[in-house]
């Protein structure tokens, strides 16, 4: 009899904002899965996201420890990148040039994802563990047309939620269209406490709505005004930080509502709240009209419409979503967030040889190509900050 392969134990590691999801896979079978959830009380002690790390990383060492999972028994450690430059879809190498990239100074809106990065990197120089980021945030492949703006200095990119809606599409094209990926269109609305929207045509993510662009969610203030934006910063006295805690974090159902749980605010709908009903309602229009400005760029010809993220679960939203844009494409309802699974199932795909891990290096060197609108045109600016 051969000899069975070799499993490879992979950790894997989504860093939020109030929460620290981690999991260990052997190949593909979950081996223990958990959510650490931190209260207000314990960020509260931190000034930035960077002063979490050592509090961070002995609740994911204290996690291995505690379901029985050595460190050595670890083939590789795969995380959810953070606000990372420019980069194509895959595994990246996590390195010292990454981990530089990840906590500049000048990044003023840095993702609680890229603690998990700075994890994967302690225990590669502690034992010597592969490590790489799968899908990152920073993930861009948009077609030089739509990445044009009115404004030279502003030019659009893609940002936010490639690992999970990446994944749902490809999941999608395998189990219920029987087709390549690269073979088939799809819309993928991701709604959680942050949301986009992605266009997904042959493989390659085209087009997106960001979550500065369009819709609002539980905690982003998504688009607004130019102008209005313009004199609000002027007239209110607020430095950038701030401000930009207002639109990203402190915006959307959270300013409205004083709250981001989407529960609560169906539940104050259903007691009367008529201003929780038309906050709530106008996220599923927003939703539901930038779903539809994606179906331009491919002619409405959209093999499915897919809706994934936590917020997904509601049914009285995703059923107005649903009534405005199914005249589009049938619309595929994936809920929640398989983004442990697109991690491990990545980092699997580079141990075996089926991908390739890419360096950071190479692709910080050629971000501005990868931007570039057209050939001989240099970008006015490179979107590192985001």
């Amino acid at each position: 009899m051969a000899n069975e392969a070799k499993k490879e134990r992979i950790l894997v590691l989504n860093l939020g904002s109030t929460s620290s999801k981690i999991a260990v896979y052997d190949d593909t079978e979950e081996v223990f899965k958990e959510t650490i959830r931190h209260s207000q009380e314990e960020m509260a002690q931190f000034n930035d996201i960077l002063d979490q790390f050592s509090f961070r990383n002995e609740k994911v060492i204290a996690a291995l420890e505690n379901n029985g999972i050595g460190v050595d028994t670890l083939t590789a450690v795969c995380s959810r990148g953070g606000n990372i430059i420019a980069c194509p879809h895959g595994a990246i190498g996590i390195d010292q040039e990454m981990i530089d990239y990840l906590t500049r100074p000048e990044d003023t809106a840095k993702h609680a994802s890229l603690l998990g990065s700075m994890i994967a990197f302690d225990l590669h120089n502690k034992y010597g563990i592969p490590a790489c980021i799968y899908d990152a945030i920073g993930t861009d492949e948009m077609q030089p047309i739509a990445r044009v703006s009115g404004v030279p200095e502003i030019p659009r990119f893609t940002v936010g939620h490639t690992l999970n809606t990446r994944a749902m599409a490809i999941k999608c094209a395998e189990e219920i269209l029987k087709k390549p990926f690269d073979e088939c269109t799809f819309i993928v609305a991701h709604l959680g406490g942050g949301s986009s929207i992605r266009l997904y045509h042959n493989g390659v993510n085209i087009d997106c709505v960001n979550d500065d662009e369009g819709n609002f969610s539980p905690e982003r203030g998504g688009g607004c005004s130019g102008k209005e934006l313009i004199k609000l910063c002027f007239r209110s006295g607020l430095d950038e930080k701030t401000m930009m805690k207002k639109l990203h974090g402190a915006g959307g159902l959270k300013a409205h509502l004083g709250t981001t749980d989407a529960i609560e605010v169906e539940k104050r709908i259903e007691a009367g709240d008529k201003y929780a009903k038309v906050v709530y309602d106008g996220m599923a229009y927003r939703i539901a009209k930038d779903i539809g400005t994606l179906a331009v760029p491919v002619a409405g010809k959209v093999d499915r419409i897919i809706l994934t993220g936590g917020i997904a679960y509601s049914k009285y939203l995703t059923d107005q979503i649903v009534e405005k844009v199914n005249w589009i494409a049938p619309v595929e309802m994936m809920p929640g967030e398989y983004e442990m699974e697109a991690l491990a199932g990545g980092a699997l795909r580079v141990l075996r040889g089926e991908e390739e891990l890419q360096d950071f290096g190479k692709i910080k060197a050629s971000a501005v190509d990868r931007i570039r609108i057209c050939e001989g045109v240099e970008p006015k600016t490179v979107p590192a900050s985001k």
